[in-house]
């Protein structure tokens, strides 16, 4: 049975990039593919007292951001500075903010920052209770089981169960996991019957078939977060809503490349900084490519704008388009033990 043929209502998030889903990918994401809900933007941080420049920027601008579906996340560790986000989030029209409590990177993380803060429970519920004090706006929470050791989420559960928090999005990892091995599936459904809080998975939803496996085996959940899956096959989502195919993709997809470069060079102040963040992206489309390694290297010699334009042109020129190719040989197959 298709996906599409099924009763049940789910809805897709696309989860935040650093360096690629940026104000302008979202944009045209939601343009040229759509089928998710919620766009989360990269992660803010340092939004002290003497810092408010730094909200002044497109990524959050509700001239150019659609203010139902895109969440604004921010970074820290400080209650003050996750209440004077969230007000001015308030202010500008969106209706929700984001915490990250799963970043992975250990230059994060061992800033007690992210997923680094989640050996820290008694830390977390104080910020908690002072932004529920106050409680300016819908308050989401990404997280992963914690940083170490999946057991490390039984007493984060706890505090999370405690606060009405909108929705709980858990990435089944651990921190010092980063992407390695697969997702722990089988943990996240025991905690399942243990949270009273709306529930949200994310991990290695890499195909339509990922997706039916994963709705299998978590009957109860209908929210499903995107990662990788979808930064390789932009068109993954759609296709898991059963939305109208889109014939001609390899060219849906050069058009997108396209145009997505040429608003990122329109908005620069460094006229090679765009080709950088097109190649992060690359990094992940190569896989849904019928030979990604070849297509990586004709995209990541390239150092200038009319040597990347066309790098770009002989790609699709010469390379044909498979989709949903991260899962069978993007992803990372390494085995790590951490429900110890």
């Amino acid at each position: 049975m298709t996906l599409w043929e099924t009763d049940e209502n789910f809805s897709l998030y696309f989860g935040p990039f650093q360096g690629i889903t940026d104000v302008y990918f979202r944009r045209l994401f939601m343009q040229y593919f759509g089928g998710v809900d919620k766009v989360f933007t990269p992660f803010f941080a340092g939004v002290d007292k003497d810092n408010r420049k730094s909200l002044k920027t497109a990524e959050i601008d509700p001239q150019l951001n659609n203010t139902f579906i895109t969440i604004p996340q921010l970074l820290s560790k400080n209650a003050d500075e996750l209440l004077r986000f969230a007000s001015h989030c308030k202010q500008t029209g969106y209706r929700e903010i984001n915490w990250n409590l799963g970043c992975p990177s250990p230059q994060v993380a061992d800033k007690k920052r992210g997923s680094g803060l989640l050996p820290y429970p008694e830390e977390i519920d104080r910020i908690l209770n002072s932004y529920f004090e106050v409680n300016p706006l819908n308050l989401s929470v990404k997280c992963r089981f914690g940083l170490e050791h999946v057991n490390e989420f039984d007493s984060l559960l706890k505090v999370f169960n405690r606060y009405p928090i909108s929705e709980l999005i858990v990435h089944a990892r651990v921190g010092r996991q980063r992407y390695l091995g697969s997702a722990l599936a089988e943990e996240f459904k025991r905690y399942i019957p243990l949270l009273n809080l709306p529930l949200v998975y994310n991990g290695d939803i890499f195909s339509e078939s990922d997706f039916v496996r994963y709705r299998n085996q978590f009957s109860v959940i209908n929210m499903f977060m995107l990662g990788r899956g979808l930064l390789s096959d932009p068109f993954l989502a759609r296709e898991m809503k059963g939305m109208v195919p889109l014939l001609n993709k390899k060219e849906i997809l050069r058009d997108f490349v396209v145009e997505l470069f040429h608003v990122r060079q329109a908005a620069a102040t460094h006229k090679l900084s765009p080709i950088g963040k097109q190649k992060e992206l690359w990094s992940y489309l190569m896989w849904s490519f019928d030979e990604p390694q070849t297509v990586w290297r004709i995209i990541r010699k390239t150092t200038g704008i009319a040597e990347y334009e066309a790098a770009v042109d002989h790609v699709f020129c010469t390379r044909e388009w498979i989709g949903q190719g991260f899962g069978k040989r993007g992803r990372t197959t390494e085995v790590v033990d951490l429900t110890a």
